[in-house]
């Protein structure tokens, strides 16, 4: 054996036996630990766009004379029948009518019902429907027959995508312009394009078509840029792997011109690399889409004494995702969907696989095949942005994932919700408030467990210093501006308050400095949409890591900075 490996044994032999409780196998630090995110910018509240709809009026029913020669002076009408109506039932349109049945009207008063159906389609938006009055009626029998002449869309012309499909455009407003066709739902559906992020501006002129019944629509958009690069450094990692994360993402939310997009990212500290790729492509004009994403860490211990123990850990995910809406408006979402999952991860010390976190196999590896069921709400108004997710995820033993006597293993079911919650009270002035919540029915892996402490999580505290099953996490700041510097460009001052607990399934797992909690102040700098820094620094009410500081982190001080060149 060489002389190194036998002198890393003796180190490792030395840490065990010396009994400190630092220096334990137990302690030695992970260097898998649940994901953390790409940075994610905070949802600004914004002002709805205007009605991108201008409507032509449409042919109406030209002028009753007061009096027809060859008709009866009066008639008394006992019922209405209406024949092609689909919008509204029969009864519906006769209390419309009710005012002319069971009294002598004249034939002008007849024609009056007729256009008071006809407005009443006109003002619930089907401004190409109404009613006629079939010629040929024997009209001394009581029984009048109303035809109701449903509108629909008779072409749609849309110009100005550039790369994106027209199709992508034409079928999102097919989908709401279904006989009859109705503005208000079409103005619904221009206004979510016109939420698209691959939308920079649409407009639509709706004309009368051939007939008086169909209507000719043309659909001017101007499509926004789709390409993005995004550079990141931060200090949002672990320190056990280098807490100093720096990286980029490439994007093209237009890749092959059907609305498809390609995320691509690379981030690394001193001792991690991380690589991502995601796909999303759109399945239908509600805006359903199917989701591919990967990533792979590769990580090493580079934090002192155990960077001399050659600590590794490689993770990769796989996964599935099916997402659709079902429920969209201009202010609101609801959508549901499903995630097909594989987690793999392997450790290694003095270059041997060893099992270093718990359920792990004896080879070091953890496999973990999961089904995730999850619901998301968002609700947009000019001054608030309100998100919130739920996800339910089963962990099944399929795929020769991980399965111990005891667990935890790839055997579990957790519920997690999260929420935010964004309000505008000024000119940038913001109150950011976020919660996060994870409960657990039985041991879990690293992997799937509850993180706590550090970077966008409770400030004042190393990253991911507490690990539970079971967590609970609260945040609230309040983004005060101090200087402005022309349109866009913003210095704010933040201060924060931040709270978490963690807990395990099995008490005695349970660390006994559970709750944390942090309090601080932070400076943003925001230049418009391309560059943002900012810096926090956390004061903690409670100390649970007696590690020395040996980062800005450990100090309670986080930075981040984002620049969008393009």
């Amino acid at each position: 054996m060489p002389f190194r490996q036998l002198a890393e044994g003796f180190w490792l032999s030395l840490l065990i036996l010396t009994g400190n409780p630092l220096l334990s196998l137990a302690q030695i630090p992970q260097p898998i630990n649940p994901p953390e995110p790409f940075p994610t910018p905070v949802p600004i509240p914004q002002p709805s766009p205007p009605p991108p709809l201008e409507v032509e009026p449409s042919p109406r029913i030209p002028p009753v004379p007061e009096d027809l020669p060859g008709i009866p002076d009066t008639i008394t009408i006992e019922r209405f029948e209406f024949i092609g109506n689909t919008a509204y039932t029969d009864q519906e349109l006769a209390e419309i009518t009710a005012e002319f049945v069971g009294r002598p009207i004249t034939f002008a008063e007849l024609l009056q019902a007729e256009a008071a159906v006809t407005q009443f389609y006109t003002e619930s938006g089907f401004v190409n429907s109404g009613a006629i009055l079939p010629a040929g009626q024997n009209l001394t029998d009581g029984v009048i027959t109303l035809q109701i002449i449903e509108g629909s869309l008779e072409e749609i012309n849309v110009t100005g995508t550039g790369r994106l499909r027209p199709s992508y455009v034409r079928s999102r407003i097919r989908v709401a312009t279904k006989t009859p066709l109705n503005v208000n739902r079409l103005l619904t559906a221009l206004q979510l394009l016109q939420l698209d992020p691959l939308i920079e501006n649409i407009s639509a002129e709706l004309a009368a078509g051939s007939r008086p019944e169909l209507s000719v629509l043309t659909v001017t958009v101007m499509t926004a840029d789709t390409f993005s690069l995004q550079l990141i450094a931060d200090n949002g990692r672990i320190p056990s792997v280098g807490s100093f994360r720096r990286g980029l993402s490439v994007t093209e939310a237009n890749l092959l011109g059907f609305g498809d997009r390609i995320n691509t990212a690379y981030t690394n500290t001193d001792g991690s690399d991380r690589y991502d790729i995601n796909y999303t492509f759109p399945i239908n004009a509600r805006n359903g889409t199917i989701r591919f994403d990967y990533y792979g860490t590769d990580s090493e211990v580079i934090e002192e004494p155990f960077d001399r123990l050659n600590i590794t850990g490689d993770s990769d995910r796989f996964g599935l995702t099916i997402r659709q809406p079902i429920y969209q408006t201009p202010t609101q979402d609801i959508a549901v969907g499903l995630t097909l999952s594989r987690e793999n991860s392997q450790t290694t010390i003095l270059g041997e696989e060893e099992p270093l976190s718990v359920g792990a196999e004896e080879d070091g590896s953890t496999k973990i095949s999961a089904i995730r069921v999850f619901q998301e709400y968002t609700r947009r108004t000019s001054r608030s942005v309100l998100a919130g997710r739920s996800q339910f995820s089963l962990g099944v033993g399929a795929f020769d994932a991980t399965i111990n006597n005891e667990p935890p293993d790839s055997r579990f079911f957790t519920w997690r919700g999260q929420g935010q919650y964004v309000r505008l009270l000024a000119p940038d002035l913001l109150l950011v408030v976020r919660s996060d919540i994870q409960l657990s029915t039985r041991a879990l892996v690293p992997l799937e467990q509850f993180p706590l402490g550090g970077y966008q999580s409770v400030r004042g505290y190393r990253q991911d210093v507490l690990l539970t099953d079971n967590g609970v996490f609260f945040s609230a700041e309040a983004l005060f501006p101090v200087a402005r510097f022309g349109e866009g460009n913003v210095l704010q001052i933040v201060p924060f308050f931040d709270l978490g607990r963690g807990w395990n399934v099995e008490e005695e797992d349970s660390q006994e400095n559970d709750t944390i909690a942090g309090i601080g102040l932070g400076l943003q700098l925001r230049l418009g949409e391309r560059f943002n820094a900012r810096i926090d620094y956390g004061i903690p009410f409670n100390e649970v890591d007696d590690r020395d500081e040996n980062s800005l982190q450990e100090a309670g001080v986080y930075f981040s900075i984002t620049y969008t060149p393009f």
